[in-house]
């Protein structure tokens, strides 16, 4: 008999695209697919149940299937359709306790994946350069999709401790970017006029939607020769990005804003329902967050397809371009260059003093 695999958060097109994937491994036998929404897109051949994972219901299904390989997909931070912000809190939150409560009574799961975040390090001005899997936090998440993750992770590990002959893998990814994202950071890319904080150019890293799906992949499995797939992973494609170069590849505009006004900016934007402009991401996009991948590559095995600038370049090909497109730009930069220096038609010359 194959695994049988239950996956969370399904109506999302991540999840679905990971249902669809993880179909085609040889070793699965079924995939139940479970959300409280009806997805819009296509799942296969998988079951779709319709379920609430704040409710008991939960833990029949992992007994009616049989269920042996749990991932938890439904923790994140934007609403389904209509949804507000408390909506998503306590699906994250108290979805999570109901799921972890059905794993922990069920006698045939032996694994459990679950979707974090590196929101859980928090942005602050005393930050290391750095964060590894075991840096504390200099300023934990007060709030906001950062706080979920944090207490998510809190209840994941006390699960971890009640049933230790159960595999856990936390996977902390990176901003997630791709033709089809649905996240805070993607909406604020899409405006067509950027706000900043004044005086900052954090630092950003992106991992691409096609890693996030194999890195998922290889969590819910067996561990290859050599790996492991059990602990705690940041995942994130190699390299960096200022927020200045992201502005600038997307060919938007960017308005420096002092700390108060951008504030209210941000307000503004989340009334008007344009983008979820949280105070956890004005602090991100004050002091920015960059993370090891050393244990990703060393111990889960993995090597990300895509680097944190090929995968802003793939979402940027699919938002359009911008107000300045950097190609006219940059042809306006060498039309400059190419003028002849004022008062004549040779560059000056150096003298030998």
């Amino acid at each position: 008999m194959g695994k049988v695999v239950l996956v969370t958060g399904v109506a999302r097109q991540l999840g679905g695209r990971f249902v669809r994937r993880i179909q085609r491994d040889p070793e699965v036998d079924r995939v139940v697919a479970v959300d409280a929404v009806a997805p819009e897109h296509h799942l296969g051949g998988a079951d779709f149940v319709r379920a609430d994972i704040r409710q008991p219901t939960i833990a029949r299904l992992l007994a009616e299937h049989s269920v042996d390989t749990v991932v938890h997909m439904d923790v994140t931070g934007t609403p389904l359709g209509s949804g507000s912000r408390a909506s998503v809190k306590e699906n994250n939150v108290i979805g999570t306790m109901q799921l972890l409560g059905a794993c922990q009574k069920s006698p045939t799961v032996t694994r459990l994946v679950v979707k974090s975040s590196t929101n859980v390090y928090g942005s602050a001005p005393r930050d290391p350069a750095v964060f590894t899997e075991t840096t504390p936090p200099k300023s934990l998440p007060s709030g906001g999709f950062a706080k979920d993750t944090v207490e998510v992770e809190g209840y994941v590990r006390g699960f971890a401790r009640r049933r230790p002959d159960v595999a856990v893998c936390v996977l902390r990814f990176a901003n997630i970017l791709g033709p089809s994202a649905d996240t805070p950071l993607a909406a604020y890319f899409s405006l067509p006029v950027l706000p900043t904080v004044f005086g900052y150019d954090p630092r950003l890293q992106f991992v691409h939607e096609d890693d996030v799906i194999e890195v998922l992949r290889i969590a819910s499995h067996e561990p290859a020769r050599g790996t492991l797939n059990s602990g705690t992973f940041n995942i994130t494609g190699d390299g960096v990005l200022l927020l200045s170069q992201c502005a600038r590849r997307l060919g938007r505009p960017t308005v420096p804003l002092l700390m108060p006004a951008i504030s209210w900016v941000g307000s503004a934007l989340r009334t008007l329902g344009m983008t979820d402009f949280s105070p956890e991401q004005l602090r991100l996009l004050t002091h920015g967050r960059v993370v090891a991948t050393n244990q990703m590559r060393e111990t889960l095995g993995y090597r990300p397809k895509f680097t944190t600038a090929e995968t802003f370049a793939d979402f940027a090909r699919n938002r359009g371009p911008g107000l300045l497109p950097p190609e006219v730009l940059a042809g306006a930069v060498d039309r400059i260059a190419e003028l002849p220096a004022l008062g004549g038609g040779h560059p000056p010359t150096q003298s030998a003093n």
